[in-house]
């Protein structure tokens, strides 16, 4: 039963939803089925599983009156976006604390890895960040080839000026090597992980401002590690973590 409307746009309409069956809390993507192109969404999503996007729960088609075709994809339901995040801060006056910064952005380059040779246009992120400026620029990056040396400056500009002299400089070391212009010189995702930005976050000390853990961040599976250097590997999951790796198999 849908209750309410909570995002839409070009791709379709995502309503909340409650399964009567259960009374579990879900959303329902409902999009149009254009005969003219080929949608791959409902494929994907079922490929996909990894903490950071969400899952797919169900299924079902729908048509209208004027025999509209939708494809409605059941998922699983995410009630809080950063940008709800950012809006209550700045409601107060206040900026958002830099340790939400760090996990949210850990997690969009996390999925990153796991991801790289999946067509993540139709991937819906648990981790719907303020940091679209580094995503875009990553869809930019493999679909347009010219004017990636403009587009690479403009970004990093645009990032630079809107923390300026606020940017913490393992921040800017983070950002100047996702923004590299050479590949061989742009880190990888796991490389961009390890990156003293992030290191707030492997400390077994550390909470969230309401005095909550962390979620899981070291729950990597075996293929998103294969290939990795031990040295890379051994500084990505803390030693407090290793034991949950080893129960995984890594």
């Amino acid at each position: 039963m849908a209750e309410r409307i909570v995002g839409h746009g070009s791709f379709g309409v995502v309503f909340q939803a409650k399964c009567l069956e259960t009374g579990e809390m879900v959303a329902i993507k409902k999009v149009l089925q254009d005969k003219r192109y080929k949608n791959r969404e409902l494929q994907t999503m079922r490929m996909l599983d990894h903490p950071n996007v969400v899952s797919l729960k169900h299924c079902f088609f729908s048509t209208t009156e004027k025999d509209e075709l939708y494809l409605n994809l059941v998922l699983e339901y995410v009630p809080e976006t950063v940008n709800r995040v950012i809006k209550h801060y700045n409601k107060m006056n206040q900026r958002m604390p830099l340790i939400y910064v760090k996990l949210y952005l850990y997690q969009v380059i996390m999925n990153f890895n796991w991801e790289h040779d999946l067509n993540y246009i139709c991937i819906i992120f648990k981790v719907p960040s303020f940091v679209f400026a580094v995503v875009r620029y990553f869809e930019i990056h493999h679909s347009i080839k010219e004017r990636k040396e403009e587009l690479i400056t403009t970004i990093f500009l645009f990032v630079v000026s809107k923390f300026h002299k606020r940017m913490p400089a393992e921040a800017v070391d983070l950002v100047s090597r996702l923004l590299q212009y050479s590949p061989h010189l742009r880190s990888t995702a796991l490389e961009a992980l390890i990156r003293p930005f992030f290191d707030e976050l492997r400390d077994p000390n550390t909470r969230l401002p309401n005095g909550r853990s962390f979620p899981p961040l070291f729950n990597f599976k075996p293929h998103e590690l294969k290939g990795a250097p031990m040295e890379i590997v051994v500084k990505l999951i803390p030693e407090h973590a290793r034991h949950q790796c080893l129960l995984l198999g890594l």
